[in-house]
């Protein structure tokens, strides 16, 4: 990518989209277009079209998607299957024919097997069956990353794929209803110290290990190999180490503040009890993830008390 090449990011507000932004304007790259979901559905094939059309995008990072935690994933997974093919299809398609020099498209470590060998290596993708709770996101972002490899195989589109773990940082969404465990402990353990509850309610043991990146090094991972890598497989972006739910979630009573009790019911799902990636593939095209994880939800915890929300 040049200085001035004009860059598409998909989902430009979101967690994942806005670390992106970011992370380009630091480098030098300023003709950045994004639009929001109120600006450009893009489940729709037409208007999707259309945009590629009017705006020609050289580069594309497609971070656009349907995402929620368990919870969310448990209760609607005809949405999130449809809504992420369809957000896929377009964009990809479009891509492809409107000849852009290079898609980028995220997925999501959700989607090897439940029972994947550790640490999970990009090969072990399709090995086994798919954990229950989210198997309808999982099956559309596999989708996502096999059309990127077909167009690449079949026209020589330069689409590639990466497969960032569970990530955190500024912008996530902190709905306890939809969002992922890191955001929604942190938001139980600040309102459970305003308000002096004696106890936080947990979902699960605690026993289920977890990794955690920084979306800032995702963003900086994903930049990077867009300007680095251009092969077929997928590559997964992590930092090859892993936390129990149980003292992560010590960490982050402890860096809020809250003193209370930590009570965790093991009658709600635990999850895939093990989700480490091999980062090893990352590691040897020249990246290595840079923010700890207390630095990083210290920073988190100290955006949540500035921006979300406004009544706590």
């Amino acid at each position: 990518m040049n200085k001035d090449s004009k860059i598409y990011v998909a989902g430009h507000k979101g967690l994942v989209g806005s670390a992106i932004v970011r992370n380009l304007r630091a480098r030098g790259y300023e003709n950045i277009i994004g639009r929001s979901h109120s600006e450009l559905d893009l489940t729709n094939a037409d208007k999707v079209r259309e945009f590629f059309k009017e705006q020609k995008p050289e580069y594309v990072f497609l971070a656009a998607a349907k995402v929620g935690g368990i919870n969310a994933n448990n209760k609607a997974p005809a949405d999130f299957i449809y809504e992420n093919l369809m957000i896929e299809c377009n964009v990809i398609k479009a891509a492809h024919d409107s000849k852009i020099k290079k898609l980028l498209f995220l997925g999501s470590s959700c989607i090897y097997p439940k029972m994947c060998p550790q640490p999970i290596k990009e090969e072990y993708l399709l090995s086994g069956y798919l954990e229950e709770t989210n198997e309808g996101y999982a099956l559309a972002k596999i989708s996502g990353l096999k059309m990127c490899q077909f167009f690449k195989k079949q026209y020589r589109d330069n689409f590639i794929s990466v497969m960032p773990t569970n990530l955190y940082g500024p912008n996530d969404n902190f709905d306890l209803q939809t969002s992922h465990v890191m955001p929604a402990l942190i938001r139980k353990f600040h309102e459970a110290k305003i308000n002096n509850k004696p106890y936080v309610e947990i979902w699960g043991t605690g026993k289920p290990l977890r990794e955690f990146l920084h979306v800032d090094d995702m963003a900086d991972a994903c930049v990077y190999l867009m300007e680095n890598y251009d092969g077929e497989e997928h590559v997964n972006i992590g930092t090859g180490r892993e936390v129990t739910i149980r003292k992560l979630a010590k960490i982050i009573a402890n860096i809020v503040g809250y003193k209370g009790e930590l009570k965790f019911d093991d009658s709600k799902p635990d999850g895939t009890p093990r989700k480490l990636l091999d980062v090893n593939k990352l590691n040897s095209l020249g990246w290595r993830y840079k923010i700890e994880l207390e630095e990083g939800i210290k920073e988190v915890y100290q955006w949540f008390i500035k921006n979300y929300p406004k009544d706590n």
